[in-house]
């Protein structure tokens, strides 16, 4: 009778001890359940600690490397300081008028490009413009590629057929390329057709050498009559952009009276070498970009304001 006593109190004592560790470990989970709770409450970390998002991350530092990439290349090329880099182009783009004072007769009228050496702006820009393709400057390729400098040239065919793959190059690069006619000539001194077929001649050209016909075109010298801007225009010709400063390897040139720089001037250089000038196209850039860079200009690119 005691054994049977004792097995029954045994029994009991299993039980409780049982009990009392379900209890223990229902304490534990409601403890976690509230802590859980509180931090649903609004405990959280402190603010601007939390990680960035991996997108952010690799943009902020595609953007060291490309600043890296560019201070490193003004060094390589002997610039006195990194050239500034343009805003973005304007949502909606100004509107471009012949300039005062160089209009033809029938200009509105009949519709005809306009003539103008500045683009309506009040950012601190600069456009680059390089004209006919006579030198074949590998260097300045690489130049303008590593520094990340846009600018528009205007072909002329008589210049470039010895080479067009050169400009090949640059198309490639994300240059634009524009029409200077075929043989550069005074054009006010021909006809109408002959300017014709000097324009839309070289229209022709650009097409079958670079899948394109330019819609940019600059007369020769920078003469022009009501026939040339008729002629382009029957060409597919919407714009006749001419420049406010030419700039040389040695020396800059100036359109205005006060003889500086001014938002939205269009610069104008050549394709030319140690057979031209007192240097090199790399010297001529370096020359252009410190000008402009202690001044506070940017280049940017004409076509993205037209």
């Amino acid at each position: 009778m005691r054994a049977v006593v004792q097995n029954d109190k045994s029994r009991a004592s299993r039980r409780v001890s049982r009990a009392s560790r379900a209890t223990t470990v229902l304490a534990v989970a409601a403890l976690a359940a509230g802590c859980a709770q509180g931090e649903d409450q609004g405990v959280r970390g402190a603010p601007g600690r939390q990680a960035p998002p991996a997108r952010a991350v690799d943009g902020a530092a595609k953007a060291r490397e490309a600043r890296a990439a560019l201070v490193a290349a003004a060094k390589r090329w002997d610039l006195k300081k990194v050239p500034l880099t343009a805003p973005a182009p304007p949502e909606k783009k100004p509107e471009i008028e012949a300039r005062e004072g160089f209009e033809v007769d029938g200009q509105e009228e009949d519709g005809l490009p306009p003539v103008f050496t500045t683009v309506p702006t009040k950012e601190k820009i600069v456009f680059l413009t390089i004209d006919d393709g006579a030198e074949k400057d590998p260097a300045f390729l690489k130049m303008m590629s590593e520094l990340k400098i846009p600018y528009t040239v205007f072909l002329t065919d008589e210049e470039i057929k010895d080479d067009y793959g050169y400009f090949k190059k640059m198309q490639a690069r994300g240059v634009t390329l524009n029409n200077h006619t075929l043989t550069h000539p005074y054009l006010p001194a021909l006809s109408y057709e002959e300017q014709k077929r000097e324009i839309c001649g070289m229209q022709d050209v650009m097409e079958k050498r670079y899948g394109k016909r330019p819609v940019l075109f600059r007369p020769p010298f920078g003469n022009y009559n009501r026939d040339t801007l008729r002629a382009a225009k029957s060409c597919g010709i919407e714009y006749a952009p001419i420049w406010s400063e030419e700039v040389y390897v040695d020396h800059w040139e100036y359109r205005e009276w006060d003889q500086d720089l001014h938002p939205g001037d269009i610069v104008l250089t050549h394709f030319r070498g140690e057979n031209d000038w007192d240097g090199t196209m790399t010297d001529m850039v370096r020359r252009f970009l410190d000008r402009i860079t202690a001044d506070g200009y940017a280049v940017a690119r004409l076509e993205d304001y037209l």
